[in-house]
């Protein structure tokens, strides 16, 4: 059996202000061509759909084309609930579907499998929707969830008795972030208390796969517990990550081959760092101007007007930072030595102004202007 892992499309999230719809459709579109190509039996949406609880008309349309376009290839659909996700606005239409498209969102149901057959026998699929520990803990009296950990830990346990009763293969999805996890690679907008997300990969023992989303950037936990990441790129933090999902192939014993399937970037993203003139450099507007951009100036002082300029030469600049190449704790330190040393006046300004200039001073002009104001005020007081 083939299996497609993909999770974390987040259909409605914008991009810096700006719209996701029509690339994440087109990347859908290449995703659904690769079901064909690859005679992919089931495709997993391991959470997250949706970017928000409520989402807008567009973002049903955009899922409902998507699962059809999926199903008509022939394969099986298993959709589950992420924590961006409302599992009620997400489920309610689930009995409403067409036959091999499911949207798992009960967490009353999670050791009642969807069962696939293939020539080997059954494989089960059980869905574990987002579980928040407070909302949860209501459904299973006793049971001390006051943690993800301990939430998906029970979880698991139901699952374990879903595969005790329902003898097969087995897959298992859930959304949560798990340990041996690399955080850098995109855990979006999670409320973290301490450590109380962080799920051990022990919990997940048990099923021959278990498919996971909750982080934008691929991630092997283990041979058998993986991460397929976002299908775009949703911050520049994730810009040199691939987008893609995992092929997985079960044979009659269980977990036989994983294989990584890249999907097309519609627009690359890229970060420039530099002076701003260096930025605006015909080598570089020749080489990203169609990117997103995200542009990182260097310059001692803040320029005038620099998203107006950039985006003159880069229509699709989306964000621009201010970062003097100095560092800042060096020029802290700098600025309270030179503090120290300072006897007179006009020593003491021109230490203030190496500290806010990144250690550039006084131009000429400027210190004579400081010389004539200190004059007058000398004069001023001489006077009285």
């Amino acid at each position: 059996m083939r299996i497609l892992h993909t999770s974390d499309w987040h259909i409605g999230r914008t991009f810096h202000g700006n719209s996701t719809m029509d690339a994440l459709a087109e990347v859908l579109e290449a995703l659904t061509v690769q079901v064909s190509e690859h005679s992919v039996d089931v495709v997993i949406v391991a959470g997250d759909v949706f970017d928000s609880a409520t989402p807008a008309g567009p973002a049903y349309t955009l899922l409902g084309d998507a699962l059809v376009a999926l199903h008509e290839t022939g394969a099986r659909v298993i959709v589950t609930s992420g924590n961006h996700d409302s599992a009620a606005r997400l489920g309610f239409q689930a009995r409403l579907l067409r036959d091999g498209i499911h949207v798992l969102t009960d967490p009353l149901a999670i050791g009642t499998p969807v069962t696939v057959l293939d020539a080997d026998g059954p494989v089960h699929f059980f869905g574990i929707p987002y579980l928040e520990p407070a909302i949860v803990r209501q459904h299973w009296s006793g049971a001390e969830l006051r943690t993800q950990a301990q939430t998906l830990a029970h979880a698991m346990d139901l699952v374990r008795g879903g595969m005790a009763e329902h003898v097969g293969r087995s897959v298992a999805i859930a959304h949560c972030f798990s340990a041996g996890v690399d955080a850098t690679v995109g855990l979006e907008r999670e409320v973290r208390q301490g450590g109380l997300d962080l799920v051990p990969l022990t919990v997940f023992d048990g099923p021959d796969y278990v498919a996971l989303g909750h982080i934008h950037g691929r991630q092997q936990v283990s041979e058998r517990v993986r991460y397929s990441g976002a299908p775009l790129h949703y911050s520049f933090g994730e810009q040199n990550k691939p987008r893609g999902s995992w092929l997985v192939e079960l044979d009659a014993t269980g977990l036989a081959s994983v294989e990584w399937l890249d999907l097309p970037v519609p627009r690359r993203l890229v970060t420039l760092t530099g002076t701003l003139d260096e930025i605006l450099s015909s080598e570089n507007v020749a080489a990203h101007a169609g990117d997103w951009v995200c542009a990182v100036y260097t310059d001692a002082l803040a320029q005038t007007e620099p998203m107006r300029r950039l985006r003159e030469r880069y229509p699709h600049c989306a964000m621009v930072q201010h970062q003097p190449s100095e560092n800042s704790e060096t020029i802290e330190r700098s600025y309270v030595e030179r503090l120290r040393g300072a006897v007179t006046d006009p020593e003491r300004i021109e230490a203030f102004l190496e500290h806010v200039r990144s250690g550039h001073g006084a131009t000429e002009r400027e210190a004579e202007l400081i010389r004539d104001v200190l004059d007058d005020r000398v004069r001023a007081e001489a006077l009285v």
